[in-house]
């Protein structure tokens, strides 16, 4: 019985990657970070401590290349010209309510900074600002040793043509993407990531459908002493790493915001939320809830400053997850084998580069990771499983594509199990819930998060950037809800 149970287990483990990754392109999040814009009371005299007028930062703007072949293309651009701060002016170009182009103007030298068309006016992520994402993490010097460290103790020279080794190879690949991200080039890195999360779907679905144990087993072929030392080494490095040199993306900012909301007795989905962060409030109740015990040590300042509670939070959620991943290797194996596997699968999370870019901006990505582990380690009940993915289901929504999956558990006693799942998942539900439901009642609630999510515009997957691939993304968003079922049965 023990032993069906693990590879029951290992099964799972595949297929909720599997699911997971068919969600992967989907999400998007950007920082939000700003100045304050103020329109001058005048277009002719220049704002105190300015040397340029409005006027004067419009015809600047119309130096810019941007600028001229977007007049050319629509003659009937209107543009404004708010100061920027006490340097800068930032001059829009509107269609009627729409800003199609958006400059920053030098307001000592007259030159033009930036100067930005198409989803780049309205997303910042999408400009490739240098270090806006893990700062110093994405340096070669950096980036590559992680790598290696990722790679090398898992490939075997004396058997080169591993599937294994490919799978690993394709994790790093999402770097390739990564890069013309950094350069700001979203139309060549969106289609970039799709390779990558296509092997995966596939690969991931073989593994978790196929009824006998593969023979690619995660083994490093050095002793797994020196990894355990390794492991530890990267832990401290992640932790030092996220204190001294990462920066809190508005994920973790609204983590933090939330935190505090519920601490004062404020209500969390009514508004409220900060200028810089006005829609922080389209996340679960159990992300702002895991972030309130750190925002009570390290409260809230009212200002997007260090938030030294969203690095204490990311952190915690990290080295949590660490630790569920070595219990794990001890549930999918007896004995020795057992912690072998559990180090090798820390030490994956610990020295794979997306686990510490997602640190490195303190993101609440890293608590739904580890409610997905805990989901496995509970595993053999059905109502510790069902309430842990209540929780992470309403930390983000991607997690509830799990549930029909995870209600089958272990495949025996299957309807009585489905039904203890069932009971402990609406429980737990209604209670994390009920607390938070605003006065308009649940379809405030719901336009608030699910709602926001669906009909916000994002240039961050194919069907954002073509909107005539709507229909693609209905197909997918159908075939996704078909598989969450399918795997379940």
């Amino acid at each position: 019985m023990e032993l069906r149970s693990r590879r029951t287990t290992r099964r799972l483990t595949a297929l909720c990657a599997c699911v997971l990754a068919t969600l992967g392109a989907t999400t998007a999040e950007a920082p939000a970070q700003g100045v304050t814009l103020e329109r001058p009371a005048s277009e002719t005299r220049p704002p105190a401590s300015h040397r340029l007028s409005a006027r004067r930062a419009i015809r600047a703007a119309q130096r810019s290349e941007r600028v001229r072949a977007a007049l050319a293309d629509r003659p009937g651009l209107k543009p404004v010209a708010y100061t920027r701060g006490q340097s800068q002016w930032q001059v829009s170009y509107y269609e009627g309510d729409t800003e199609r182009v958006q400059v920053y103007v030098d307001d000592t030298s007259g030159s033009v900074l930036e100067a930005w068309t198409g989803p780049q006016v309205k997303w910042r992520m999408a400009r490739g600002y240098e270090g806006a994402f893990g700062r110093r993490l994405t340096e070669v010097y950096v980036w590559l040793p992680l790598c290696l460290a990722f790679l090398v103790p898992f490939v075997d020279p004396r058997r080169p043509f591993r599937l294994l080794h490919l799978d690993l190879l394709v994790l790093l690949g999402f770097a390739v993407s990564h890069g013309f991200f950094n350069r700001g080039e979203i139309f060549a890195s969106v289609p970039l990531a799709y390779p990558v999360l296509a092997y995966l779907f596939v690969r991931l679905l073989i593994l978790g459908l196929r009824r006998r144990r593969s023979g690619e087993r995660l083994v490093p072929v050095i002793p797994v002493r020196w990894l355990a030392f390794g492991l530890a080494f990267l832990v401290a490095f992640r932790v030092g790493f996220d204190i001294a040199g990462s920066n809190v993306i508005d994920v973790g900012y609204a983590g933090v915001i939330g935190a505090d909301r519920i601490a004062d007795g404020e209500p969390l989905y009514e508004g409220g939320f900060p200028q810089d962060n006005r829609n922080g409030d389209t996340y679960g109740p159990v992300s702002y809830l895991a972030y309130l015990p750190f925002e009570q040590v390290l409260p809230w300042g009212g200002r997007w400053d260090g938030l030294p509670a969203a690095h204490a939070a990311s952190i915690a959620f990290d080295l949590l997850t660490l630790a569920g991943l070595l219990l794990l290797g001890r549930r999918l194996r007896a004995g020795a084998e057992g912690r072998r596997l559990g180090i090798c699968l820390a030490y994956a999370w610990a020295s794979y580069p997306y686990t510490l870019f997602v640190l490195a901006s303190n993101t609440n990505d890293s608590l739904v990771a580890l409610l997905l582990v805990l989901a496995l380690l509970v595993l053999s009940s059905p109502l510790a499983r069902g309430a842990v993915m209540a929780l992470a289901g309403l930390t983000k929504l991607a997690p509830l594509a799990l549930v029909p999956l995870l209600a089958a558990g272990t495949g025996e006693r299957r309807l009585r199990s489905a039904l203890y799942f069932g009971a402990a998942f609406v429980v737990t539900a209604v209670a994390v819930l009920l607390p938070f439901v605003p006065d308009g009642g649940l379809p405030e609630l719901y336009q608030r998060t699910l709602g926001h999510q669906l009909t916000r515009e994002s240039p961050f997957s194919l069907w954002g950037q073509d909107p005539s691939l709507a229909w693609l993304q209905a197909t997918l968003a159908a075939a996704v809800v078909a598989l969450a079922v399918l795997v379940a049965v």
